[in-house]
């Protein structure tokens, strides 16, 4: 299975009120594992970069004026997700985003159900405790100490991370059903099958060996317990 680990970083909140995307962070996953394929891309959101963004992610209006704006980079980016399914934290508010900027290009949506969102898999995980994603890799033991600011590719690094551990940790995610031995429903044991031959090996004995043993055997040993289960009566035996 695809999964694609995707995080966003905007001028704002507001989508539907003029913010845009600054910044896409995607980390690929394959059955849970990470490949070592990422996406990542600055955006210039063609607009002004307001001081409370700014302190979020240190990304200024200067330094985006000469990327590219995402009409430039729609096309790349849906090639990259296109197939797998979305892991993003907090996920109404980048698809939220990334349909907004689709729908400027008369591009089709992302489907909620092509999205996990991690942030109501943690709240169902742990009801009542801060889920953000610092709290979570401080629960989890997950380095986020290159976290100074918010950064997309970076967050997804992380956000990788976290997901993995949301769904079972990384044994669960190469199959060793943990969860399944130690009583927790959700992860399933493998079914491990024995390697079958495709044609039995050949007898290493001929017919006059395997007499020779059986006769050794029945004369030789007096009285063996195994005698009787096997069908083999005093008579035979003499």
């Amino acid at each position: 299975m695809r999964e694609i680990v995707l995080d966003t970083e905007t001028t704002g909140v507001e989508a539907n009120n003029g913010d845009r995307i600054v910044e896409i962070g995607c980390v690929e996953l394959i059955n849970h594992c990470p490949t070592g394929r990422t996406y990542h891309v600055y955006i210039n959101p063609e607009r002004s970069m307001p001081i409370e963004a700014f302190n979020v992610h240190g990304l200024s209006e200067a330094f985006l004026s000469e990327k590219q704006v995402f009409a430039e980079i729609a096309h790349e980016f849906a090639e990259f997700t296109a197939g797998a399914r979305l892991v993003i934290h907090n996920a109404a508010f980048d698809v939220g985003f990334i349909n907004m900027e689709f729908k400027r290009l008369g591009l089709p949506p992302i489907e909620p159900a092509n999205v996990v969102d991690s942030l109501s898999m943690a709240r169902r995980k742990h009801p009542g405790a801060s889920n953000s994603l610092d709290a979570l890799c401080s629960r989890y033991g997950i380095d986020n100490s290159r976290r100074t600011k918010h950064g997309a590719l970076l967050d997804s690094e992380i956000l990788a991370e976290v997901y993995i551990e949301l769904i079972g940790g990384k044994q669960a995610s190469l199959g060793l059903g943990v969860g399944a031995a130690a009583g927790r429903p959700g992860l399933a044991a493998p079914v491990l099958e024995k390697p079958q031959r495709l044609r039995p090996l050949a007898p290493r004995l001929d017919a006059a060996a395997i007499q020779a043993h059986e006769t050794f055997i029945l004369n030789a040993l007096k009285a063996p317990l195994w005698k009787g289960y096997l069908g083999i009566t005093d008579e035979a035996a003499q």
